[in-house]
């Protein structure tokens, strides 16, 4: 097995270049699990690398002849633990490798975006969409961007459509017996640009009522800034997520209120908490 006391022990300048690059691996990874909220399965796996390293240590000042089991155990779990964690998070290795091999975000021309009155239309389609999917329990993703980009590497995953946006397509595309309806839809403006697309599902635990598609909806929003609308097929409740934080049993007032944020047609809710509080100090 590797000697880690005899490699730190003659230590030079081909180390000092493994040493930071290794630091540079940790800061991405440290980065890709607290954006995950994931910490805790980082440090388990460094956990485990130091009791490798201590196992390593122990064995070379006894002669190199002792713990041999333990080090092949522990180095067998260590390569266990990180291929268990390619499986886990492949989605986002997908999207990751995508992401360099495609152009980064799908581009939009402006005038194609709407103005604020095909954008108010474009929010009644939505709500009276979302309403009657409720009513049938038809579950749904609806993914609305606003004026910000959107993965191209989302948008790859399902079928470009380009389409004027209605309540009718909506409905049609999500209907159970349509081929795209396991997907999301992603809107910008009064389009919708691609159907049946795959997200990448939320890592971190969530309420057991919620199934596939609140999973789902969690992760693209802890990846993306965009607004996810999902319609529950088991119960027909309308839930919102923002930046990986769900609303659940939506009205069709607040629906209103969040497609309006998204579309930039209303400030944004820590806007209007941030004048609301200036107005009550000043009184």
């Amino acid at each position: 097995m590797f000697n880690f006391y005899e490699y730190f022990k003659n230590i030079d300048a081909f180390a000092v270049v493994d040493i930071i690059i290794f630091v540079l691996v940790l800061a991405l990874l440290t980065v890709f699990y607290v954006r995950k909220k994931q910490l805790n399965v980082l440090l388990i796996f460094l956990a485990l690398v130091a009791v490798g390293l201590a196992l390593n240590i122990v064995s070379y000042v006894f002669g190199g002849t002792v713990l041999t089991a333990a080090r092949i155990i522990m180095l067998f779990l260590i390569l266990c633990y990180a291929f268990a964690n390619i499986v886990i998070y492949s989605n986002d290795l997908k999207l990751f490798f995508q992401k360099i091999t495609k152009s980064g975000s799908s581009t939009m021309p402006h005038e194609s975006f709407g103005g604020d009155d095909e954008l108010r239309t474009s929010t009644l389609e939505i709500l009276t969409a979302c309403q009657n999917m409720a009513k049938r329990d038809i579950g749904a993703i609806i993914l609305i961007t606003g004026e910000s980009e959107f993965p191209k590497t989302v948008i790859d995953t399902g079928t470009e459509l380009n389409a004027t946006l209605s309540s009718g397509l909506i409905e049609s595309i999500f209907n159970t017996e349509a081929p795209l309806h396991d997907g999301a839809i992603v809107v910008k403006g009064n389009k919708i640009l691609s159907a049946g697309c795959f997200l990448p599902v939320t890592q971190k635990l969530v309420n057991k009522e919620m199934g596939a598609r609140h999973r789902a909806a969690i992760g693209i929003t802890e990846e993306c800034n965009c607004l996810a609308i999902v319609v529950s097929e088991e119960t027909g409740i309308i839930s919102t997520v923002k930046n990986g934080d769900i609303k659940r049993y939506i009205t069709m007032e607040k629906l209103k209120d969040e497609i309006e944020r998204a579309y930039h047609l209303l400030p944004d809710e820590e806007s209007t908490n941030i004048t609301e509080k200036k107005h009550t100090r000043f009184k």
